[in-house]
């Protein structure tokens, strides 16, 4: 086990997979080759299966080698100023390429094509293309203008699509897990937020659709499928808002609410693993937990973010909930999941007017919650949304900063003490590939969205293995496969 720590080192790496994720290859003959970035969210992933599946009707194929691409394309995003920072400065690298290839099309997508719309063509030179997250479909009319010389925008936001109809191609696919969009929009309006307005309003697909997407990858062999929304607790299919209702096994019509699709899907195999992101605490209610409860197949895991542990602060940011009610529902999933269900949070540091008595608030309910991993940020103040218009960004960023590493620094304690809890316990972990770090070593998560790491001796990617936690890092569980 020593040799493990050593040779694969502190694993942080290895637990949820965020940044950016490039285009794979696939190869049909095609003439002209598409390269994709995604950035930012799950969504934004999910977002980019379906845009390769829109091109791939229309003569392209995907690579992972940016020097053959024909079409360029990031999939953006603008919840911080870093993301869209990021975006602008690879946009100076692709310039190369277009330097040395002219007719190169390079295009943006996405959050930060919304909110900045015609300006990116304006400011960025290069950028032929720009496309917001409901314009997808436009695509191929998008290009042919490109191709016939002239810019081509649109960032119309839709009140219907969901692309529910589409069959996303599966980018980056380790064959064992895959992500399935069930509903679009944000009617939040969280007042640091840029979604409501990069996004649009809340959408729900119809769950025929999203069913018949899990029963496709079951008949391709996934074994796991994350279900996808901005707030997958909002899902709602109903006759009033969809002019067709569900009609259940008793022939009786029935809105379907997130509770009612999570068991349908639960409902498809018992092999099949479910999980969802994201969770809002106002909204999730303890028909989900319970139906969590009723199913081994859906995991023992929620992601609640928080972001502040101050009721007042909490009321700016217009969350909907007090921290006195997000605890509150902390204890039901732990009353209804036990205390082994696995816990994640969001975290917002320096919200404008942030006292450090309430920033220790934040970190008191860390003490109480002890998460499991949390995604913890300083504030970033977002052009357009409600906190930039009416609050003034007052904390200096030296505080802010401050703040932020107190925060992490009793994150990764109490995510080291979680995974010590771990120690001699065993678990079933889902095989997604080998290790980053080594070959000899796979990796997969538990119920709890614990990243394991474990000798690969005989087993491979897909298999359901047994195994006992002998060690861990702050990130990872380290272990051996047992009978």
């Amino acid at each position: 086990m020593n040799q493990l720590i050593t040779e694969l080192g502190i694993l942080e790496e290895e637990t949820q997979q965020t940044g950016v994720k490039t285009t794979s290859t696939t190869s049909t003959g095609q003439t002209r080759k598409l390269y994709i970035e995604s950035y930012g969210c799950q969504m934004n992933f999910s977002d980019s299966e379906i845009v390769a599946s829109i091109l791939a009707k229309e003569g392209f194929d995907t690579t992972s080698n940016i020097a053959e691409a024909d079409l360029i394309f990031l999939n953006t995003c603008s919840i911080r100023e870093k993301a869209e920072q990021t975006v602008r400065h690879r946009l100076m690298h692709i310039n190369g390429f277009k330097k040395q290839k002219p007719e190169l099309l390079v295009g943006i997508l996405g959050c930060m094509a919304e909110r900045l719309k015609i300006k990116l063509l304006e400011e960025e030179k290069i950028v032929d293309l720009v496309a917001g997250p409901d314009a997808y479909r436009d695509l191929p009319k998008l290009i042919t203008q490109v191709d016939n010389g002239h810019k081509a925008v649109n960032t119309f936001l839709s009140r219907e699509e969901t692309y529910g109809d589409l069959t996303p191609v599966r980018l980056n696919s380790n064959g064992v897990t895959a992500f399935i969009s069930i509903m679009r929009g944000c009617d939040n309006m969280c007042s640091f937020c840029v979604v409501p307005f990069t996004r649009g309003r809340e959408r729900s697909r119809d769950p025929h659709s999203v069913l018949n997407e899990a029963k496709e990858l079951i008949s391709k062999g996934f074994k796991e499928v994350t279900l996808l929304g901005q707030n997958v607790d909002s899902y709602k299919w109903s006759e009033e808002e969809n002019n067709k209702a569900w009609i259940n096994k008793k022939g009786i019509n029935q809105v379907v609410n997130f509770a009612n699709l999570l068991e349908m899907v639960a409902q498809l195999s018992p092999e099949l693993r479910i999980r969802f992101s994201t969770s809002h605490p106002k909204d999730i209610t303890d028909d989900v937990l319970h139906v969590m409860a009723a199913y081994n197949n859906i995991c023992n895991y929620v992601h609640l973010p928080v972001q502040s542990g101050s009721s007042r602060i909490l009321e700016m940011m217009n969350r909907g909930y007090s921290r006195e009610w997000y605890l509150n529902k902390i204890d039901s999933i732990k009353r209804i999941l036990g205390n082994e269900c696995g816990l994640s949070s969001d975290m917002i540091i320096g919200f404008p007017g942030e006292t450090e008595e309430e920033h220790q608030q934040t970190l008191s309910l860390m003490d109480v919650v002890q998460y499991d991993f949390s995604y913890m940020f300083y504030y970033s103040e977002r052009p357009g949304t409600l906190a930039a218009k009416n609050y003034k960004d007052d904390v200096p960023l030296e505080v802010k900063k401050r703040r932020l590493d107190e925060v992490i620094k009793k994150q990764n304690a109490y995510s080291l003490i979680s995974n010590k809890r771990d120690i001699g316990k065993t678990f079933e972990v889902l095989v997604e590939g080998s290790s980053k770090r080594s070959a000899d070593f796979l990796q997969g998560r538990n119920s709890a969205n614990k990243v394991v790491i474990f000798a690969a001796e005989n087993y491979t990617k897909g298999e359901y293995v047994n195994v006992l936690i002998e060690n861990c890092t702050g990130g990872t569980l380290l272990g051996k496969a047992v009978k």
